[in-house]
């Protein structure tokens, strides 16, 4: 080889270099760009949260009071009010109010049918998705199934950041009904229980997910439905300590829904004959559902930038791990996967190799049918 062959090669070996470290230079400069940017707007966004110095929270099925203290610590300029209630209770107030020209609450967080159906049909939410910038938020790796779950049909509004097992859907009384006895769904309907089933009220919000499980399934579905509530005299309640309470003084040896509140939990602290079906293991296998832990931003808010603090804090691993160990009770799954899940009540796990139904999507997400069907077939009292 000649010495002019010798040095172009070396020259050009020399551009190549040069050109590849000029790029790896360039791809630095811009994720350090991106960085820098992103602090900056949020430096900005926690400033503007502070000057309001104030956000309001609407929330439902959680002790936001004990989980909001890792967040008033960390922004100790920005007071905190919450009110706490049922979603059907958060959803009429928050209403009620606007259509009075008062906008109080700026986030709201309750069960998605109250989000969807109450919130996100009359139009009174902002889309949640452009407030999220944390990059811990963001990333997407950091989340079950690799995803942010959004459970409007927009996907833009209503964020669930739970995903919890519904094995604990059925109770029974352990003295009075045996889990051998249940291998499906349809077992509930054999005559023998007929008169001896309690239902938290199948018309209201707080049975939503049992009822799109029950709904949707290709193997329950309307018929189901009408059989269950149109022929085994069920008995009807909105209290669901007032069904705990049937059913561990064995007026009923069966209950649907009686978990809502925590009053079967704490009726199995007290050593009660209340225990859960493992409907996990039925035929028709288990689902999952965002299990009143749905999240949104109202729009008109009066402290949108504090607003967006609160969300990206509660979507952060700090605010995700505060949720499951202090939220309520019988701790839920957040759908965070880098956080520890010891905490989590085991009947509310999703447990690797089992099959769900995730009730926690936007084709699932529409109750009218539903409820029409429910009003429909129950006896007119």
């Amino acid at each position: 080889m000649s010495f002019l062959a010798v040095r172009l090669r070396a020259v050009m070996s020399l551009l190549t270099s040069i050109t590849f470290f000029g790029l790896l230079a360039a791809l630095f400069a811009e994720i350090a760009s991106a960085q820098t940017n992103w602090q900056a707007e949020w430096e900005k966004i926690v400033r503007a949260a502070e000057t309001e110095g104030q956000v309001t929270l609407y929330g439902c099925c959680y002790e936001y009071d004990r989980v909001l203290e890792g967040f008033k610590k960390k922004y100790p300029k920005i007071k905190v009010t919450t009110n706490l209630g049922s979603g059907n209770q958060l959803s009429t107030r928050i209403l009620a109010e606007r259509r009075g020209e008062k906008y109080l609450p700026d986030v709201v967080s309750a069960g998605a049918n109250t989000l969807h159906d109450a919130l996100y049909k009359a139009r009174v939410l902002d889309p949640i998705k452009p407030a999220l910038m944390l990059p811990e938020v963001l990333d997407v790796s950091k989340w079950y199934e690799g995803e942010h779950r959004y459970i409007d049909p927009e996907k833009r509004y209503i964020f669930a950041f739970v995903a919890n097992s519904q094995s604990g859907q059925v109770v029974y009384n352990t003295k009075q009904a045996s889990p051998s006895e249940f291998k499906s769904f349809w077992d509930l309907l054999n005559p023998k229980w007929k008169g001896k089933i309690a239902s938290l009220d199948p018309t209201g919000f707080g049975m939503g997910a049992a009822l799109q499980f029950f709904y949707y399934h290709p193997e329950l579905g309307a018929p189901f439905l009408k059989k269950l509530y149109g022929e085994m005299q069920v008995i009807v309640s909105r209290d669901a300590r007032q069904m705990a309470d049937w059913l561990s003084n064995g007026k009923v040896p069966l209950c649907i829904r009686c978990n809502a509140g925590g009053e079967v939990e704490k009726a199995i602290l007290q050593k009660l004959p209340i225990a859960y079906l493992d409907t996990e293991n039925w035929k028709e296998g288990g689902s999952s559902s965002a299990a009143g832990g749905t999240l949104g931003i109202l729009n008109r808010a009066a402290h949108p930038n504090a607003a967006k603090v609160l969300v990206n804090w509660l979507l952060s691993r700090d605010g995700q791990m505060a949720l499951q160990k202090l939220g309520r009770p019988d701790a839920h799954n957040s759908r965070r996967i880098d956080i520890p899940k010891d905490d989590v009540d085991p009947y509310n796990r999703l447990d690797e190799g089992k099959k769900y139904f995730d009730l926690a999507k936007p084709e699932y997400q529409d109750l009218t049918p539903i409820f029409k069907l429910v009003k429909e077939v129950l006896p007119q009292k």
